[in-house]
């Protein structure tokens, strides 16, 4: 299975969640809301959950192995930047 798109939407307010991605698999298949959260050792991904019961969230979609997690997580990561470094290049032209 091969990562063929991924969107970034950055969120503007000063919070923990940084931005929101959507990542599509083999122009197929996507996945919406994986939201990535500044955490203390850095950024991580948060893959989409629901509230249970409970009080508990679980992961609505989620990769079964560390190695798929890991490139979904470069790719968002790659994309992020990519994003962070369009705005700022956008701040400066306006400048």
């Amino acid at each position: 299975m091969q990562i063929t798109d991924v969107r970034i939407r950055t969120i503007s307010d000063e919070g923990k969640m940084k931005a929101i991605a959507s990542i599509t698999f083999d122009g197929e298949f996507v996945v919406h809301d994986i939201k990535i959260i500044e955490g203390q050792g850095g950024c991580f991904i948060a893959m989409p959950s629901r509230k249970m019961a409970d009080n508990e969230y679980r992961d609505i979609a989620h990769p079964l192995s560390t190695e798929t997690r890991n490139r979904i997580k470069e790719a968002i990561f790659a994309a992020y930047d990519a994003a962070l470094a369009a705005a700022a290049d956008a701040g400066t032209a306006e400048a």
